[in-house]
């Protein structure tokens, strides 16, 4: 693989399963994953495509701030991360369960 693919393969971290994200797909089409921090919407968009074989309509992304949490005595703050909305073009689908 080129260093390109890589680099591509290596924005997406995970998908996010949860409520409101499998209503988005059922209603919207939509899948949402956590990528970098660093990733923007066109990389985002050639790595779902490469990873899962599909045409990407529009990529939408949001950045999460951490919490502030208690440990014990200590306050401490739980990392920011990056959340992208991906709507795929109609006619294309990703299953997830066996990705």
């Amino acid at each position: 693989m080129s260093d390109q693919k890589v680099k591509l393969a290596n924005i997406l971290y995970a998908p996010i399963i949860s409520e409101k994200s499998s209503n988005a797909a059922d209603q919207n089409n939509q899948f949402v994953f956590k990528v970098q921090k660093t990733a923007t919407k066109l990389q985002i968009k050639k790595a779902v495509e490469l990873m899962f074989g599909v045409k990407v309509e529009s990529v939408r992304v949001l950045n999460v701030k951490g919490k502030i949490k208690r440990f014990g005595r200590a306050l401490g703050k739980r990392s920011d991360w990056k959340k992208a909305y991906v709507k795929l073009q109609s006619g294309h689908n990703i299953e997830l369960a066996t990705a």
